[in-house]
């Protein structure tokens, strides 16, 4: 194989024609000059110089390599200053899985600011179910998941708690229930709701939530379903029902547009975790952005989990 230092050897004396002034411009002895010189010849079975009195001269062979020489003397001196300049910097592909409203709402803002931070990242985020971004993860075709639950689809997968999301019920403005400070739970079962499909981040703490309160979600007069918390943000204000979002949906689309209404004794909270694949080695890029997203001192998080509108406020 070529050798980068050999061929720059070979260079200095093209453009000098002596082995003398290329080993006083490379601080060598003429002597190594002549076997890097040699070591050449041999590996291309031909000679490069040829002697004509005191003075060198390129044979043929010698002059085609110069430019050849010259391009790959140059490609090495780039790829030592890159491989230089990266030392201490993150750099490389970060491939992130996660599952519909985190990937809306949480990872856009993360991302922006990890890059910002460390400009020499790329990255990929695959929005989709919360079950497919698992099973990516699991898979290795992402290196990490933000998730609305635990929900191992491999073995070996480790979960950090990463906010705690309220999710409101929201009604119309002009429906009874914005102009009340809280009703009861039992008041839930004669409105029309407009709810997420089953086995989704919003519909799951609504369950929980509700099952406190001794309401089950399977009672609830349900209008209508729909697979996104934005349609049915943009639902409830076009006055069709009433239904359950996470405060962000709120925040993002329908602030000041539909009533955020306190249920007596209903807490409904949705987490939402980062995961990681354990049994594969972490990049250092994929190391960066999980210390990243757990600094207790990124304002940018903390941003992200503050408190929520007070409780029964127009949201």
């Amino acid at each position: 194989m070529l050798d980068a230092y050999q061929l720059n050897v070979f260079l200095t004396a093209a453009e000098t024609l002596s082995f003398t002034q290329a080993a006083r411009r490379l601080h060598m002895t003429q002597p190594s000059i002549s076997q890097h010189i040699q070591v050449l010849e041999r590996h291309f079975g031909a000679p490069l110089f040829i002697r004509e009195g005191r003075r060198l001269k390129l044979t043929d062979a010698g002059a085609a390599l110069v430019p050849l020489a010259r391009e790959m003397v140059a490609l090495s001196i780039r790829a030592e200053e890159t491989m230089e300049m990266l030392k201490g910097e993150i750099h490389g592909h970060l491939a992130v899985g996660c599952s519909t409203t985190p990937g809306k709402y949480v990872l856009p803002p993360l991302l922006a600011e990890f890059m910002r931070r460390h400009p020499l990242v790329r990255a990929t985020c695959q929005v989709t179910s919360r079950r497919a971004a698992l099973q990516m993860l699991n898979e290795g075709a992402v290196q990490l998941a933000f998730s609305s639950a635990r929900e191992a689809v491999g073995r070996e997968f480790e979960f950090r708690k990463f906010m705690t999301e309220p999710v409101y019920l929201i009604a119309p403005l002009d429906h009874p229930w914005a102009r009340r400070t809280e009703i009861e739970p039992g008041e839930l079962l004669a409105a029309p709701f407009i709810l997420r499909e089953e086995g989704s981040g919003t519909y799951t703490a609504a369950q929980q939530g509700l099952a406190e309160v001794g309401v089950s979600i399977t009672q609830l007069p349900t209008m209508l379903t729909l697979g996104n918390s934005e349609a049915i943000a943009l639902a409830v204000e076009e006055g069709i029902g009433v239904g359950f979002v996470t405060r962000m949906v709120v925040r993002k689309l329908v602030q000041g547009r539909v009533a955020q209404v306190r249920v007596r004794g209903l807490v409904m909270q949705q987490e939402i975790f980062l995961a990681r694949q354990t049994r594969r080695a972490a990049s250092a890029t994929q190391d960066a952005f999980w210390d990243f997203v757990f600094d207790p001192g990124n304002e940018l998080v903390r941003h992200l989990n503050d408190e929520p509108l007070p409780a029964g406020a127009a949201a």
